[in-house]
């Protein structure tokens, strides 16, 4: 068969034609446990029937408008999603990146207003924005940059978890607007900073009259164990960026904003032609109403609260394990070596994870993972790994 697609994935061999809940079937009838969630985007599971029915409605009465007319299923959802986040403004868009973009040019426009010559944004090494020229140029993995050269200027790295670090530039740099940074960086391998880092990052941007911008678009929707991950500091970011989850797997990002930050943007400043349409914006609704019928946010905290604990239990003294982490169902297993080929071992034995930062096995399971899946998903990973670093 021709390939038509540019290469651009480096695919598993395996084709699913279904799903259910937390598995997956391919072509040819083999059932797998997703602990992957499509990269934790499917957090109420395959083809939930509330989202399916939302979906099957709302395509028989209107799928799309544009922007240039009121959309009440966006403003519907947008109030939601301000309410839930104690935020007052929403920008819609498609994707992660989309909704890094949008906090990326409000921080800019921001630092314009102020009179701020070259605005600066501080972002931290290992993580990840997205894919675009802007948002790979803020995020910290030299991996994704390689070869897009030049990249787009005013953004100034430090390491994560370092507050000093922030503190010294804060010192010497009259440019600097905002701070972007993942409450939990995933891609760059689960990395759980220290518990009071938001808030010291929050007191750094008040006194310095800086934007908190927080990229909720993996830790937000309930991952880990709160609606958003900074609710577990009690602080509320200036600008918050979703995506992920919000829709159950159709595609939609947004761009949350408040105080300082909620008017910044204005008409012409911004803008999306597929940007919350009434399709999407019909599956994000149902999605929240799923969340709040059947309590998935404090499921997640009590699941993840059991399944690091049976993980941990699990794999006691074995070595070549470093670490195991997490907060709700966003996990990390570190190994003292790289460990790609445990995606593709896992696969034969019908189980769906992924390996980050070369040698963090990932887990970012359903939030609806049943007690039963998750013993499922604990003995099969836990034989592999042994295998693996035997």
């Amino acid at each position: 068969m021709s390939d038509s697609l540019m290469h651009t994935y480096k695919r598993l061999p395996v084709t699913f034609s279904h799903g259910s809940g937390c598995w997956l079937t391919d072509e040819n009838g083999h059932n797998y446990l997703d602990a992957l969630s499509g990269i934790a985007v499917c957090s109420l599971g395959h083809a939930h029937p509330a989202v399916a029915k939302a979906l099957c409605e709302q395509a028989g009465l209107l799928v799309h408008t544009s922007n240039l007319y009121q959309i009440g299923l966006q403003q519907q959802l947008g109030d939601r999603l301000c309410r839930l986040a104690d935020m007052e403004r929403v920008f819609f868009g498609n994707s992660g990146a989309e909704a890094n973009e949008a906090a990326i040019k409000l921080a800019r426009l921001y630092g314009t207003q102020r009179h701020i010559k070259n605005p600066t944004i501080i972002v931290m090494r290992n993580s990840f924005h997205g894919r675009t020229l802007a948002t790979l140029s803020a995020s910290g993995n030299p991996a994704v940059q390689a070869g897009f050269e030049p990249l787009v200027s005013g953004f100034i790295p430090v390491d994560y978890n370092d507050v000093a670090a922030v503190e010294a530039l804060a010192a010497e740099d009259n440019s600097i607007v905002a701070i972007l940074v993942e409450p939990i960086q995933g891609e760059g391998g689960v990395n759980i900073p220290a518990p009071d880092y938001l808030n010291r990052l929050r007191a750094l941007c008040d006194q310095h009259d800086w934007l908190l911008m927080l990229d909720e678009i993996q830790t937000g929707m309930g991952r880990t164990g709160q609606w958003f991950a900074h609710q577990h500091n009690g602080i509320r970011p200036d600008v918050m960026t979703l995506a992920k989850a919000l829709g159950n797997g159709v595609p939609i990002g947004a761009c949350l904003a408040s105080g300082k930050a909620a008017d910044v943007l204005s008409p012409g400043t911004h803008g999306s032609t597929f940007g919350g349409n009434p399709l999407a914006c019909a599956a994000a609704l149902a999605v929240l109403d799923v969340f709040e019928q059947d309590n998935i946010v404090e499921q997640a905290k009590t699941s993840g609260e059991q399944l690091l604990e049976k993980l941990s239990r699990s794999l006691a003294h074995v070595d070549g394990i470093v670490e195991i982490r997490g907060q709700g169902m966003m996990l990390g297993i570190e190994l003292d070596r790289p460990a790609p080929e445990l995606v593709a071992d896992a696969l034969q034995d019908g189980l769906l994870i992924n390996v980050t930062a070369a040698r963090v096995v990932r887990l970012l399971p359903p939030l609806i993972l049943s007690l039963e899946e998750m013993d499922l998903l604990v003995e099969k990973l836990s034989v592999l790994i042994k295998n693996f670093l035997a």
